[in-house]
């Protein structure tokens, strides 16, 4: 396999790329795609047999139930991260090794509390963002991971982004089944 095809593997809807100019039409889109990511994740393993839930989406890549399990963890730091921002000042938020995440033996469990966290976690989410202004919106974390800041508006596009690309890797690890 080239590297351009692992890289597609990898990336199956593209890397994020942030708009020069954030409308807030745009920001109600990635919002809508955030509260929906629960429920497509849902309608997407529901039937899923535990041979299926194991699937990978690429060569060395997760399996469907640590990408669920991943998602999870991954957005109770985003809604850490939120929280951080609007109530201290350009806080410096703290990374995590999500590979070391993945190896844990939680992610090798049902994926139901996942599911259950995704749940609350989005609602969570999708009320606190919908009622952002636009001046919160401007609100910047630092990243040490990265060296930057980024605004709250970037970062609902990054994890709307996020979202999309993990129900790619399920529907890729479904569509690829035990190829990997």
């Amino acid at each position: 396999m080239t590297e351009k095809e692992l890289h597609q593997l990898k990336y199956p809807i593209g890397e994020f790329s942030k708009p020069d100019v954030i409308t807030f039409k745009e920001i109600e889109h990635w919002i809508a795609s955030i509260e929906t990511l629960p429920k497509s994740i849902i309608s997407i393993t529901e039937d899923l047999s535990e041979a299926e839930l194991n699937y990978i989406y690429r060569p060395g890549g997760w399996n469907i139930k640590q990408v669920v399990h991943h998602c999870a963890d991954s957005h109770i730091n985003s809604l850490l991260r939120f929280k951080l921002t609007l109530t201290e000042d350009s806080p410096t938020i703290r990374p995590y090794f999500e590979d070391r995440f993945a190896e844990l033996i939680d992610y090798n469990e049902p994926i139901d509390s996942s599911i259950s966290i995704l749940i609350g976690v989005h609602k969570k989410l999708g009320i606190l963002l919908k009622n952002l202004s636009k001046e919160e919106l401007k609100l910047e974390f630092i990243h040490p991971e990265h060296g930057k800041r980024f605004s709250l508006a970037e970062t609902i596009g990054i994890y709307a982004w996020h979202s999309n690309h993990h129900l790619a890797h399920i529907k890729q690890a479904l569509k690829f089944k035990d190829q990997f």
